[in-house]
């Protein structure tokens, strides 16, 4: 049995499939793919949740092209733009140039977090010499301590936004060091060539998990939200949702820790996995597509890839179909003040935010589309988890850890990409593998 048909509970089923175990997937919405979401606008495919994939992402990638779904690069020739204290302005590479000082200033703090980085035990943060430590402080507090500048601070606040839905004050550190790296460090976290945001899927990343839940046919049931978990310490369990009963050998609940809290448990669970979705919350974080005839930035030497310290629209990127159009941009924006607001609203704050970086003629495009995850009936927030001071060493624990036959996955509990597709997918083959030893190793 597998709770959820995201990335991580489809990965799950499938290879629990595979080694010759009857699987049922119950998802509570009327898709699948959880975070991850395809739709259209302006006649081009887009991606309102999860969209690029990068080098040593080799889990989401080898699946991909086992399912036939080819990637393409994401755009980034040109000069990007940063639309700083009022004024835009050009520059190259990850890091805006802000003036000396502030280069300064950000290579320093930048070198200190890759110190914490380097010595960060990924699979057990917890036990680092420094871990509780790191862990009473958010990623703003420490900033404060290392005497992060005024411009620092500011182009972190835009990272932690774009990566975990939060502001820096309201992340753990110690979460912040552990999930930099799961992903390998800053750069290939941030960077588009050589980074996570390389590459995407023309189609769409939603295809992956369509084409997984389509090999598994009437496995998958869509319309039936779990509300409850009866289990038994040394034996199966007892699901309930809106589809019926089910009985299972063992349950893999695969939806973001937040979401495990609305599942009642019978027997409670130990006081830890109890208090998992009260420190683990969502973050939210929106998106917006603003589609035109042709990509027209290129044409002024620009790569469609921008930072704003003035929202709701703080970070775009290029995600046309080819050269000759339309051209497509692609803005994360901050949710509060944004998600509240009427449709039309909604589009007049997104464009302002888009011409303010490239001009009047991004305030008329051929078509708009956004979404907003925080307002999702079913698991609403993300990217991803956004846990707070204190979190991990009180309960991290239980974002892996067994109950019996209850086993956990999501792209929250990987150790590698965390967040991330390829961690999705990683957890999802974790969690299989605990299943088939727990079950007696079948396949």
């Amino acid at each position: 049995m597998v709770i959820g048909a995201g990335f991580a509970g489809l990965t799950a089923a499938r290879e629990l499939n595979n080694r010759g175990y009857d699987v049922v997937v119950l998802e509570g919405r009327d898709r699948v793919g959880g975070r991850s979401l395809t739709g259209t606008v302006g006649g081009v495919p887009v991606d309102l949740g999860a969209t690029f994939v990068g080098p040593t992402q080799d889990a989401v990638l080898a699946l991909a092209d086992e399912l036939g779904c080819a990637t393409a690069a994401t755009y980034c020739e040109g000069t990007n733009l940063i639309r700083w204290r009022g004024e835009v302005r050009p520059y190259s590479g990850t890091i805006p140039a802000l003036g000396f000082a502030a280069l300064v200033n950000l290579a320093w703090v930048r070198l200190r977090f890759g110190l914490l980085v380097r010595r960060m035990p990924v699979r057990r943060p917890w036990t680092a010499l420094d871990a509780y430590e790191l862990d009473s402080m958010s990623l703003r507090r420490w900033l404060d301590t290392v005497r992060a500048s005024d411009a620092t601070t500011d182009l972190m606040t835009i990272m932690s936004r774009v990566t975990w839905g939060a502001d820096p004050q309201d992340v753990s550190m110690l979460h912040a060091v552990r999930y930099v790296k799961a992903a390998g460090g800053l750069n290939r976290m941030l960077d588009v060539k050589k980074g996570a945001q390389q590459d995407r899927f023309l189609a769409g990343t939603q295809q992956i998990a369509l084409r997984i839940a389509e090999d598994l046919g009437g496995r998958v049931v869509l319309d039936a939200p779990v509300y409850a978990i009866d289990y038994d310490e040394d034996g199966g369990a007892t699901v309930s949702s809106a589809a019926g009963t089910v009985r299972a050998g063992a349950v893999v609940v695969a939806v973001a820790p937040q979401h495990r809290g609305a599942i009642a448990v019978t027997p409670e669970l130990p006081e830890e996995h109890a208090g998992l979705p009260q420190r683990w919350p969502q973050g939210r974080l929106s998106k917006a597509y603003a589609v035109y005839d042709s990509p027209f930035w290129r044409a002024d030497g620009y790569s469609g890839e921008a930072l704003s310290d003035d929202g709701p629209v703080f970070i775009t990127f290029d995600v046309s179909p080819g050269p000759e159009g339309p051209g497509v941009l692609l803005g994360f924006v901050d949710a509060r003040g944004f998600d509240a607001l009427a449709p039309e609203q909604r589009r007049e704050r997104a464009l302002t935010g888009f011409a303010a970086l490239f001009g009047e003629r991004a305030s008329n495009p051929v078509d708009y589309l956004d979404f907003c995850w925080g307002t999702e009936q079913f698991a609403p927030g993300g990217p991803t988890a956004a846990p707070a001071p204190g979190s991990w060493t009180t309960v991290g624990k239980a974002l892996t850890d067994p109950v019996g036959p209850l086993f956990w996955a999501g792209t929250e509990t990987a150790d590698e990409w965390t967040g991330f597709l390829d961690g999705a997918v990683r957890s999802g083959q974790r969690a299989a593998a605990e299943v088939a030893k727990h079950l007696g190793g079948r396949g």
